[in-house]
């Protein structure tokens, strides 16, 4: 799988003039790009063989790749707002996040024992619904406990 990466990203310049000539700028061919690189390494996951043969990429099936996401790209144009970041200037924040961090966890530490717990291991990455179905507790009452929980800690900030 890491030996496809690699010979994909070889032909990176390619892909890009390939984008190009579709009509695009070369800063949103480099996105184009990164998204295709994305899409076939989640396609080589699960099993997609992107070799004519043993180094040999397949280049059509990456050109139609490259140009769906440009249409998609140009589908979705009307959204897409380009900002020049040249202009941002540096922004410093006042914030103090340890004292915010700790009030965060000073009012996690106060609340109803359930509450916490629930918030906690659905904070962590488990879905409401696999949890649902491991603890035997109702979809419902889950998502409640956690929105109720995440509410009021977005109170404190």
């Amino acid at each position: 799988m890491e030996k496809d990466i690699k010979n994909l990203y070889k032909q990176h310049d390619h892909w890009i003039r390939i984008v190009m000539s579709f009509g695009s700028d070369k800063h949103t061919a480099e996105d184009i790009v990164q998204e295709m690189y994305i899409k076939i390494i989640l396609k080589i996951r699960t099993g997609l063989d992107i070799k004519y043969n043993e180094d040999e990429i397949n280049y059509y099936y990456i050109f139609r790749t490259l140009n769906g996401l440009f249409i998609d790209l140009k589908r979705k144009g009307k959204n897409i707002i380009i900002e020049d970041l040249s202009k941002l200037k540096n922004h410093e924040s006042d914030t103090d996040y340890e004292k915010v961090y700790e009030k965060v966890q000073n009012k996690l530490e106060r609340m109803y024992w359930y509450d916490k717990k629930v918030f906690e291991i659905i904070n962590d990455g488990e879905s409401i619904a696999s949890l649902s179905r491991k603890t035997h507790i109702a979809y419902h009452s889950l998502y409640n406990t956690y929105t109720k929980v995440k509410k009021k800690l977005k109170q404190l900030l």
